[in-house]
Order: structure tokens, then C-alpha cells, then sequence
């Protein structure tokens, strides 16, 4: 052997001549090319008949390194191994890939000439994110424009694409979009509508893909709208004031009178926030309503950048009317009135013991149709009542006479 001047290391095989060719060795296959993932196992195989006498050397093609000689590692390199199989099949171990791995080997039979066949070590790299040449959460103030990158490495060169993180289209300089590819994505005059979270995800066809989630928040002052500025309400009622907010950073959100006092929660207030991303619903729940609760409320929501505020007023309105007033509630009470056209059932404490009179006071009764939407209820009731008194004194006077 020799020593190259870059420190490697070469044996040179003595040729044996053989006078007959069909007495030399000869390839029954193609080396095939191998893929392996790195951080795997490779084997490459070579088969040769009627090796007779001659002896099988595998050499690192690009780097003309010697690696073994028929039974024996020449090659420094712990991960390297050999195996054969009666003396026709001879197989190089290469364990743990590594990307240096790469490249073309060969297979040699000291035959004079030299005969070979090589194959092709493919060692593939999942990829991977490059986080400190990856931007991280980014906030930036509406209007203005981002930009977010994602690095990766790999093998094959990955493939990098970007997308919400909720899997929902977003506008992409004017245009509405799922996805964008490349390392770089760049938003013109972002908006709020933006904010949220986006993934930087690498592929080459080498599993698995690989994705980095980044938040991107977008600053604006407090925005404010009511659904109602004009609420009614009855004395004794309950009602709910509403306001909805937008703001980020997240709002400070309060209720004042119209003197300008804070409106704290509790007892007769009840003042409550629904949060919903950069939104908030605010809302106001005034119980029992008293003369002095009509007015105007005004809804006030602050942060860093601004505040806004807004006004909703209170009024009253009259109460519904009532069904019945106690007066007949109590008659009522006393008795089961069925609808027009059936028989009723009349218990005034055995007041009533004539038939004939018992009939006509029935009749009355079966005239009067019982109904709480029915607008002749409270007059039809007054009649009712009007008859019985006039019989109810009748009956007194007869008895006295």
C-alpha cells in the first residue's frame, strides 16, 4: 500500500491473469442503489461467480479509499463492517448513516483487466426548522407591513409553505389565499383580521414533515359599537345593556351613570364581559327597575394606543296590562268556567238552590267564553258579576217577604 499526501490510505490489488475468459469471475447483478434515511443502516451487496482464486475489494469512489480486501476492513471507520456468504456474496455494512456517507462504491475483482460494478449510497435528511434563523411572535401595528421567515434544512432540499394554524383563507395582498409558498411571507397594510396564529411548515418527501407555530398580533385602539342606544323598560323589570368592543392589546372595559359614577357589579348591577379573541361583549344587568334607574349608561373600553366610549339610554315604557284584577281573580277562583258551548260547573257555596234560577245563572255562564287574549274578557266578567248581585238581592228580598 501508499500513502496519498491527504493522509488516505490505498492498497493496490495484484492482478491474476488468466489465459481462458471463461475462466474468470463474472457479476451476476447490478449493485442496486440504496436510500436510507440518516441516523439508519446501509448494506450494500455484491455477488460474483466462479471467483476461483481471485479476490473482492470495495472502494470509496470519490475519495479512492480502499475499505476492504476480500476478508478484511482496511477502512479506519468503526461504522464499517463486511459479511460474505460462500464465497460468492459479499456484502459492505455501513451503520448509523451519516450525510458524509453519500456517494458512489464499487465493487473490484483483481482480474487483469480490473472488473467492477458500483452503486449509489442516497442518504435523505428529514428536515427541520432553523430556529435562530426563524422569526419567533411578532406584533406590529395595524397598517403597517410584516414580514415572517422560516428556514429549514434537509435533504432533499425541503419545500416551505405557510398557513393559518385554523386552516381558515386569509388575505394575501389583495388576494384571498390558504396557503403561500416559500421561506418568506410578506403582508402589506396588515390588519386585525390577520392576528392569529401561523405555521411555517417544511416537507421534502422524507417523513415526517416539520412545521413552527408563530403568532403574529396586531396592535389597534379600542373600536366600540352598541346594538341598541335606545332600551325600555317597566318599573320592576329587568334589562340588559350591551356593547361590543374590539382592541389589542386587550381593552380595560367599564360602566358609568350618567353623573359619571362607576358602576360596580354587585346587588342591583351586574356587570359582566364575554372575551372572544380581540373582541368583548360588555354587558350591563340592571335588576328591578326603579324610577331613578332610567337615563343613559355610557360603555367605556381602554388600552395603551386610545379609548373610546358610547351611550345607550333607558326609558320607560308602561307595564302590560293585567290579565284580571283582584277583584275578579277571587271570583274566579271560586269557579271552573269552561268554554262557549259546554257545561259548566258552578260552586258559590251552595248559594244557589233554585233550578230555574241555577239554569239561568249557567246560561250566563255558558255565554261567557273564557279566553286571556280575548279582548270582551273584563266586560263579559262585569256582566256576569251584574247578574249575580241582581239575583243575590232578589233572593233576599223574597226571603224577607
Amino acid at each position: 500500500g501508499r500513502e496519498f499526501p491527504n493522509g488516505q490510505n490505498v492498497v493496490s490489488v495484484e492482478p491474476i491473469e488468466v489465459p481462458n475468459e471463461s475462466m474468470y469471475p463474472r457479476f451476476t447483478e447490478p449493485i442496486p442503489n440504496v436510500t436510507v434515511r440518516v441516523g439508519r443502516d446501509a448494506l450494500l451487496a455484491c455477488v460474483v461467480d466462479n471467483l476461483r482464486g481471485f479476490k473482492v475489494a470495495w472502494v470509496r469512489m470519490d475519495t479512492q479509499t480502499i475499505l476492504s480486501i476480500h476478508h478484511n476492513i482496511i477502512t479506519q471507520n468503526p461504522r464499517i463492517s463486511l459479511s460474505y456468504n460462500d464465497h460468492r456474496s459479499w456484502y459492505l455494512h455501513i451503520k448509523n448513516v451519516q450525510e458524509v456517507d453519500r456517494g458512489w462504491y464499487m465493487c473490484q475483482v483483481n482480474t487483469d483487466p480490473m472488473r467492477s460494478r458500483k452503486g449509489y449510497l442516497h442518504v435523505v435528511v428529514p428536515p427541520s426548522i432553523i430556529d435562530n434563523m426563524t422569526s419567533v411572535d411578532t406584533v406590529v401595528r395595524e397598517g403597517s407591513d410584516v414580514t415572517l421567515v422560516c428556514r429549514a434544512s434537509g435533504y432533499p432540499e425541503p419545500y416551505v409553505m405557510w398557513r393559518r394554524e385554523d386552516g381558515q383563507d386569509f388575505n394575501y395582498n389583495g388576494e384571498s389565499v390558504a396557503a403561500v409558498d416559500g421561506e418568506t411571507l410578506t403582508i402589506t397594510k396588515v390588519s386585525r383580521l390577520h392576528m392569529g396564529a401561523y405555521l411555517c411548515i417544511a416537507s421534502n418527501e422524507v417523513p415526517p414533515s416539520i412545521s413552527k407555530r408563530i403568532m403574529l398580533m396586531v396592535q389597534f385602539p379600542p373600536m366600540l359599537s352598541i346594538p341598541n342606544q335606545l332600551e325600555g323598560a317597566y318599573i320592576g323589570q329587568d334589562v340588559t345593556l350591551e356593547c361590543h368592543t374590539e382592541a389589542y392589546p386587550s381593552s380595560i372595559n367599564y360602566w358609568t351613570t350618567d353623573r359619571g359614577d362607576m358602576i360596580i357589579s354587585g346587588g342591583k348591577y351586574e356587570a359582566f364581559p364575554v372575551d372572544s379573541g380581540y373582541n368583548k361583549f360588555m354587558m350591563l344587568k340592571i335588576r328591578n327597575i326603579t324610577k331613578e334607574d332610567f337615563g343613559f349608561y355610557k360603555c367605556i373600553a381602554k388600552n395603551s394606543l386610545g379609548e373610546t366610549d358610547g351611550i345607550i339610554k333607558l326609558d320607560e315604557i308602561p307595564a302590560p296590562p293585567s290579565a284580571f284584577t283582584t277583584t275578579q281573580k277571587s271570583i274566579l277562583d271560586n269557579q271552573t268556567i269552561r268554554k262557549k258551548g259546554q257545561l259548566a260547573n258552578i260552586q258559590n257555596n251552595d248559594a244557589i238552590t233554585s233550578n230555574f234560577q241555577g239554569e239561568a245563572y249557567g246560561e250566563q255562564i255558558r255565554d261567557f267564553d273564557f279566553d286571556d287574549e280575548n279582548s270582551a274578557c273584563t266586560a263579559k266578567i262585569d256582566k256576569l258579576l251584574f247578574i249575580v248581585l241582581v239575583w243575590y238581592v232578589n233572593t233576599m228580598l223574597e226571603s224577607c217577604w
